[in-house]
């Protein structure tokens, strides 16, 4: 039996249905956002070095890549709205023990705030296909992007600020956020109360296709936007200050550059949704990009820009990345084991990111080895995307995932 809550009936999309996906899906980045911005202060407090700054924001990372396996076994035994729920009650536990004072808690916190989030990130889109009628599918998963989009850029702007108001600093600016996972728990709990018995997944039927140079291309392309994401997440702020530039300046920096990201994800899909063939896009946002960094290197007084820049190729690779997951595949059981092997491969590839940067700025005291690395990693990104949007296809076999060209 599929498995419908009860918020759903007749074909229709219920008010608290929608209300709770969008709270789901606002708790997915503002929780891991909102730690760029404080950085320079953790580190003061703590005595943290870069490298171990850079620790904590790869963490996530590889608890994404970790834990993302593992969803499908939860899944299939107690439902995915009831997992979902569940993942919501560890997220705000896990951003209470994240507040609690020793450097232990910030990064066993971290861990399962992570955690917790792996299973949303996986789980809301096979929500939202299950539970919202056919033709609001595309409407309400463009609505749960921009939802997610914005309060993570939210949350880069306000750490500051709530650090410099709230009772005990950095610490309650991380922990405030509980209130949300509580709000979208409650929420989204009586949605999964009266769901029926969990679906079985096929899914894992599919063999993952490691010996596809086509797959590998979509997985580092996948792994590469992220690393150049969390990397400007993790360190922009910091780059910013030590141009001399106040705490909470630096963090609305950072929410210019993820709202300028979040209008050009939302405007690709309309200006591209008749291209079959995105070589030549996913190369030119990937150049964009990489002259954002660049510019960040040699003129950081100009971060303005660099933000704009990197925001508009970011987030175009962002929608591009996801696409090819389910564009190269054949099938919906290829794009499940496509969208397997893309994101263990990339979340594994986006934590280097901010832990390397981390690294060559104690190596070198400064920012512009780090990101000269990140605009050379950008450019490679570009290369691994024109692969990435060849119009072709995984063949369907089990045994063989050499691409095919579509159509044949």
């Amino acid at each position: 039996m599929r498995e419908v809550p009860g918020a759903v009936r007749g074909g229709q999309l219920s008010a608290l249905l929608l209300v709770g996906v969008l709270l789901v899906a606002a708790n997915l980045r503002a929780a891991l956002t909102g730690v760029g911005p404080l950085l320079p202060d953790i580190g003061r407090s703590t005595g943290l070095s870069g490298t171990w700054t850079g620790l904590l924001s790869t963490l996530p990372l590889l608890t994404f890549a970790a834990t993302s396996p593992l969803v499908g076994r939860t899944t299939h035994r107690y439902g995915a709205p009831r997992t979902l729920g569940l993942s919501l009650a560890v997220l705000a536990a896990g951003l209470l023990l994240r507040s609690l004072p020793g450097t232990f808690f910030l990064f066993a916190g971290t861990v399962v705030v992570a955690a917790a989030i792996a299973y949303g990130n996986v789980l809301l889109p096979s929500v939202v296909k299950s539970t919202v009628p056919e033709d609001r599918i595309s409407q309400v998963t463009g609505l749960y992007v921009t939802a997610m989009g914005f309060l993570a850029a939210v949350a880069s702007g306000v750490s500051v600020p709530l650090a410099d108001h709230l009772p005990g600093g950095w610490r309650a600016a991380l922990g405030c956020w509980a209130v949300l996972a509580v709000l979208a728990y409650a929420v989204w709990a009586p949605q999964y109360r009266r769901t029926g018995p969990a679906t079985p997944t096929h899914a894992g039927r599919q063999r993952l296709p490691w010996r596809s140079p086509l797959a590998w291309q979509v997985s580092l392309f996948m792994g590469l936007q992220s690393l150049g994401f969390y990397s400007t997440i993790a360190w922009l702020p910091s780059i910013v200050h030590d141009q001399g530039v106040g705490e909470a300046a630096a963090g609305w920096q950072l929410f210019l550059f993820q709202i300028v990201g979040l209008v050009s994800s939302s405007a690709l899909p309309v200006l591209t949704r008749r291209w079959k063939d995105q070589r030549i896009l996913a190369a030119t946002a990937s150049a964009i990009g990489a002259l954002g960094f660049a510019l960040l290197a040699v003129a950081p007084q100009l971060a303005v820009v660099s933000s704009v820049l990197i925001g508009l190729g970011g987030g175009a690779c962002l929608v591009l990345a996801l696409a090819f997951q389910g564009q190269r595949a054949a099938d919906a059981s290829q794009a499940a084991a496509l969208a397997s092997m893309a994101q263990s491969v990339g979340y594994l590839v986006a934590a280097l990111g901010p832990l390397l940067l981390g690294a060559l700025h104690d190596l070198t005291g400064g920012w512009a080895l780090p990101l000269t690395v990140l605009v050379a990693l950008t450019l490679t990104q570009a290369v691994v995307g024109a692969g990435a949007g060849r119009d072709l296809l995984l063949k369907t076999t089990s045994c063989s995932s050499a691409p095919v060209r579509i159509g044949d």
